[in-house]
């Protein structure tokens, strides 16, 4: 490996930091559909899932056994039914589903048993459980359908799970329900990691896709949704695939319950499920109640990661440096951008009551959040939260983005337009421009 490639993988790792603390003994639910255990890379996906619950998360995996049943119908010599886009399970179907989904469940079990002995997780003494945990009930007749043996989930043993999470154990579950009269159901795969997942109160809910990512008119992945974006594009007139219909309308349903995080990823990427939940940028689409970045004031908790978001710049000498004792003592003064838990953007409110002004300072964004209207809009909650004190002129003082902030209605200014407070701490050696913008 040369240095080029010893950096970057530093780099990512040192990225990742903040998301294996924030995951840590998070509840997650990831679900799989059939057709992913019949690709080639199948054992790496189970190798990134094994490596995830290395990592910290409590992980639940749920498969489907579409294609598996489907084969074992065909062995048989018998015809699929569908009905309202359902699976007719019969008695004889009943039977090609369980021979299916046993023998899948056995052999991600096998390929997870093998995954937790190799040298990327070895020593983590995890462990793969399996169970009747998922009560079910008959669909019944709808429409004139007898659905026979399909069922949806009734109830969730949402203790003895808790239990085998709590021992650090992988829980397995596969898309089959039991009667309390011991007769066996054939279920969604989406219906079981839906419920599951409510039943949990998961943090997250995870559907690896096999439809390829979710996008905009664009053809550019869709990085996050609200509920009522997401209900938008279902009733929209551009169709989407089945799958990713279906993951969206699970999506909608969760967060309007609870408030958790639904992701969608492209199972095609390689290391796709660790890129999301480890990288700032991710790869899929986060659905949530509400945005998943908001501004809010600061405070004591967030100067740790204050500093860290400034210090580069303050490197370059784009800002002021500031100790953490400093922003300790001024954390009142400061909003952050956040991101899942993360600081992604700040800024400064420093007034001078005695001449109705106040300055904006310290406005930094994280790299990999740059673009997209942020900065526009952490400038623009500043420039209201200034309004709502009273205040009418704002000023600011830069090096580097003179020409971002005339762009905004700020107008040059000097020394002399800054309150005598400020005039005596003007640096005249970094020689920073003065903008001044009076508020309407």
């Amino acid at each position: 490996m040369d240095s080029d490639q010893q950096q970057t993988g530093l780099d990512w790792f040192r990225a990742a930091v903040p998301y294996v603390a924030a995951h840590r003994d998070r509840t997650m639910v990831i679900a799989i559909a059939g057709e992913a255990a019949q690709a080639p890379e199948f054992p790496a996906l189970l190798r990134d899932i094994a490596q995830l619950r290395a990592l910290g998360p409590r992980v639940v995996l749920v498969h489907g056994a579409r294609p598996q049943i489907e084969a074992r119908l065909r062995e048989r010599g018998l015809t699929p039914r569908y009905a309202q886009g359902l699976r007719v399970t019969d008695a004889q179907a009943l039977e090609a589903v369980c021979d299916a989904a046993g023998r899948l469940r056995l052999h991600i079990e096998g390929l997870l048993s093998r995954n937790l002995g190799s040298p990327s997780v070895a020593g983590t003494r995890l462990r793969v459980a399996s169970g009747n945990f998922v009560t079910a009930r008959p669909l019944g007749v709808r429409g004139g359908v007898d659905f026979q043996f399909t069922g949806e989930v009734r109830r969730v043993d949402t203790l003895a799970i808790q239990r085998l999470l709590d021992d650090g154990q992988i829980v397995l579950l596969s898309p089959l329900g039991y009667s309390p009269t011991g007769e066996v159901f054939n279920l969604s795969g989406e219906d079981v990691a839906t419920q599951v997942a409510l039943a949990l109160k998961a943090d997250k809910l995870v559907f690896l896709t096999e439809a390829g990512p979710l996008r905009d008119e664009h053809h550019d992945t869709l990085a996050q949704l609200t509920v009522p974006a997401a209900e938008r594009i279902l009733a929209g007139d551009q169709p989407l695939p089945e799958e990713l219909a279906n993951h969206l309308r699970s999506a909608v349903e969760v967060c309007s319950i609870r408030d958790l995080r639904v992701h969608l990823v492209d199972r095609h990427v390689d290391g796709g499920l660790l890129i999301e939940l480890f990288s700032r940028r991710g790869i899929g689409t986060l659905v949530s109640r509400e945005p998943v970045e908001r501004l809010r004031a600061a405070t004591m908790d967030d100067v740790g990661g204050i500093f860290d978001l400034i210090q580069p710049l303050e490197s370059e000498g784009i800002l002021v440096r500031r100790s953490r004792e400093h922003l300790e003592l001024e954390v009142d003064c400061f909003q952050v951008l956040v991101a899942d838990g993360l600081i992604i953007g700040t800024a400064a409110l420093y007034a001078f009551p005695e001449v109705g002004t106040v300055e904006i300072a310290c406005l930094a964004l994280h790299p990999d959040y740059r673009g997209g209207g942020r900065g526009d809009q952490i400038l623009e909650h500043m420039e209201a939260l200034a309004l709502k004190r009273g205040h009418r002129r704002v000023f600011v003082l830069t090096t580097r983005t003179a020409q971002w902030f005339q762009e905004r209605d700020y107008r040059p200014g000097s020394v002399t337009d800054l309150p005598p407070g400020r005039q005596a701490l003007y640096n005249q050696a970094r020689n920073s421009r003065v903008f001044v913008k009076d508020l309407a």
